[in-house]
């Protein structure tokens, strides 16, 4: 039940931010990127978990443990995402503008920077009530975490 239940959760994270970025036009950072990176990771453990249900019950737990830690580092992702939008910190260097080559003139610069598909990691494209995707990312994903090691720490010992 935990594992399939991880594996709707992190499908259903990574289809609304594909839907999001295909059909709602918002293009993601390298940040955002690395976030889904978490989910997929939390899938993965979970699916291993899953296969363990009936025969392993120590290595169910380690599996599910992992699931967590999965979401527990993609709520730290978010919450760094987050204080680059607001400026707290600067982000990685994929965050900033690419170089550009300053033999250019300035419309062939701008034209290079236009047909890039380059998001800034400090831009906000979506907000509700002034928390970005990122921040809520980094509050679901933390909820995530703690849900998924108390399941854990909770699910029977081997032997018990």
């Amino acid at each position: 039940m935990v594992p399939a239940l991880i594996m709707a959760i992190s499908a259903s994270a990574l289809g609304s931010a594909l839907a999001s970025q295909y059909w709602g036009g918002l293009l993601p950072c390298v940040l955002c990127i690395y976030q889904r990176w978490a989910y997929v990771a939390a899938f993965t453990f979970a699916l291993a978990g899953f296969g363990l249900m009936k025969s392993t019950p120590k290595l169910l737990r380690a599996a599910i443990a992992m699931a967590g830690l999965s979401f527990m580092g993609g709520s730290i992702i978010a919450g760094f995402h987050v204080g680059v939008e607001q400026g707290w910190w600067q982000g990685f260097a994929g965050c900033h503008v690419p170089p550009l080559d300053p033999t250019l003139t300035p419309e062939q610069m701008r034209a290079q920077l236009l047909a890039s598909e380059f998001v800034a990691c400090d831009q906000i494209p979506w907000s509700m009530f002034g928390v970005s995707m990122a921040g809520y990312n980094a509050l679901f994903s933390a909820a995530f975490a703690a849900a998924t090691l108390i399941a854990a720490w909770k699910l029977p010992r081997q032997g018990a």
